[in-house]
């Protein structure tokens, strides 16, 4: 599992769809903070935004739990992304991977994934950063994109003076595991016996009285 940074939006038209360019290996990137178009959310196919495109099944593969699926698949997703991560206060910020043009295309950076994360207080370590959800398009993935965007979140961590960088994974997720631990991350459900839990909709509403 993994789920949409701060800066403003940036008063640029939106510019017309076009294709991604081929997947071949390697291709330079980049990884920087999410600016949103004016007029549209990040939409990942297409360069120039951010949410994922409903072909991908990958991106919409249901929980195994029978849960929905990313926030981004509901119409009020727009709106409710671009006020929730680009606003005077935002709840999220945002990095993504854009893969350069190689010499002589005419195509500016398209963005092929994204990492989402926000800030959390630990009392009893202090400042600590929580990447909510990380993604790199099928055929973009084995380049080492997904490293650099938790690398990159690992910097934003340290430049604001935190002292843990945490994140979740599904436990049928081997393969996201594997790449976490092999980065130097704590398992904390086999090394201290850590549950999350979660409460939403009804649950929260009869627990505050409402």
């Amino acid at each position: 599992r993994h789920r949409n940074p701060s800066p403003t939006s940036q008063a640029a038209a939106t510019p017309p769809s076009r294709p991604l360019p081929p997947p071949r290996s390697p291709r330079l990137f980049r990884i920087q903070a999410c600016r949103p178009f004016k007029g549209s959310c990040c939409r990942l196919r297409g360069c120039e935004t951010l949410v994922l495109d409903s072909g991908d099944p990958d991106g919409f593969r249901a929980d195994p739990r029978g849960q929905g699926g990313r926030l981004w698949r509901y119409p009020e997703a727009d709106s409710a992304l671009r006020a929730d991560g680009f606003g005077e206060n935002p709840f999220y910020h945002c990095l993504v991977a854009e893969i350069l043009p190689a010499s002589g295309e005419l195509l500016g950076p398209c963005v092929v994934g994204y990492g989402i994360y926000y800030f959390i207080y630990s009392t009893w370590k202090g400042r600590t950063i929580y990447l909510e959800d990380i993604y790199v398009m099928p055929e973009y993935r084995g380049q080492g994109i997904g490293s650099k965007i938790i690398k990159k979140v690992a910097e934003v961590a340290l430049d604001k003076g935190c002292s843990q960088f945490r994140l979740a994974v599904l436990d049928w997720n081997q393969r996201a595991m594997d790449l976490y631990k092999a980065l130097g991350a704590q398992d904390l459900t086999e090394a201290e016996g850590w549950h999350f839990f979660r409460l939403e909709g009804e649950a929260m509403r009869k627990l505050a009285g409402k």
